[in-house]
């Protein structure tokens, strides 16, 4: 039965993403042509690059469970700053690292049970959580003044046979990902409730025995979880707690998710999309580091690109 579902609700998703590949590639000569080879084309910034994007994959790929069902949830990058600051409390390194994940998993929880018990908006939720969490972030920042535990330093500053860690724990969070979507009723369960509401139809997830309530709280605490997983890892990369590590996450996952072909009204995207669309912006945050373009315009053409691609999805949307 799972199997049908999946065919008729999230049939037009085999594809999705697949334009962003050129983008990447296109991204890539440009700035390979632009930039002193001498700065890009060498190694360690080329590792840099990849320690610089797995922190937004991960969290991206927890925004994409979160837009397929039709939500978004803005309060990614305070968990993230909150996981950082959490891990430079001075407690051990087995009391620190659940914590952080049951923590996130409590916000996540938040978030779906106000969606959908109280029926607030998700905008509005996790914008609230947003700022209920910041401010509980900078509270704890002057407690955490301490350095994160050597393991989580260890696990993601090394390298193996030249090849950084962070690329081998990707790899590893984007296959449980895959499994997640792709390999279990679950995951077919998000496409059907995506495509019930991106059709105006809530109740056809329901025709096939799937519980949109359940399912939207777990999704949100996937969500915050995927979040964590990046904290941990921008902790590692920091060495210590920063209650502005995790500014405007929100904005670059969303936006990842938007490039990588994902509907934002739910039920149609893909996790290889996402993952070219956090490289996408990675790579494009990196090439303006180089060139020395200022935060601020870096902002901006952030906003840009969330703007035009929105644009240019609901113009397509209305046959335009």
């Amino acid at each position: 039965m799972h199997r049908s579902l999946f065919n008729i609700l999230s049939g037009r998703n085999t594809r999705q993403g697949l334009w962003g590949l050129p983008l990447l590639v296109a991204l890539l000569i440009s700035l390979w042509l632009t930039v002193e080879t001498t700065q890009f084309a060498t190694a360690e910034n080329l590792f840099n690059l990849v320690a610089q994007a797995m922190p937004l994959i991960i969290a991206a790929i927890g925004q994409l469970v979160v837009v397929l069902i039709g939500g978004l949830d803005l309060s990614v990058g305070s968990v993230i700053s909150f996981t950082t600051a959490v891990l430079a409390l001075d407690q051990p390194a087995i009391v620190l690292i659940p914590a952080v994940f049951v923590l996130a998993a409590l916000i996540g929880l938040i978030n779906g049970l106000a969606i959908t018990r109280f029926n607030v908006h998700p905008i509005i939720a996790t914008l609230s959580t947003q700022y209920i969490v910041l401010g509980i972030t900078r509270i704890l920042r002057p407690v955490s003044g301490g350095t994160v535990p050597e393991i989580v330093i260890d696990a993601v500053s090394g390298s193996f046979l030249g090849i950084p860690y962070p690329v081998f724990w990707g790899i590893i969070v984007i296959l449980a990902a895959w499994k997640l979507l792709y390999g279990s009723r679950y995951g077919l369960h998000l496409f059907a409730i995506g495509g019930g509401i991106a059709s105006g139809a809530e109740s056809a997830a329901r025709n096939f025995g799937v519980s949109d309530r359940r399912n939207i709280i777990l999704a949100y605490v996937i969500c915050s979880c995927f979040a964590a997983v990046a904290g941990v890892f921008l902790a590692g990369r920091i060495v210590s707690g920063d209650p502005n590590v995790g500014l405007l996450f929100e904005l670059d996952t969303v936006t990842a998710v938007a490039l990588g072909g994902t509907q934002l009204s739910g039920g149609i995207g893909s996790l290889h999309g996402t993952v070219i669309g956090a490289l996408v912006m990675a790579l494009l945050a990196n090439g303006m580091n180089l060139a020395n373009v200022s935060p601020f315009v870096q902002t901006a053409i952030k906003g840009g690109i969330l703007l035009a691609v929105v644009g240019l999805q609901s113009r397509k949307k209305m046959g335009l």
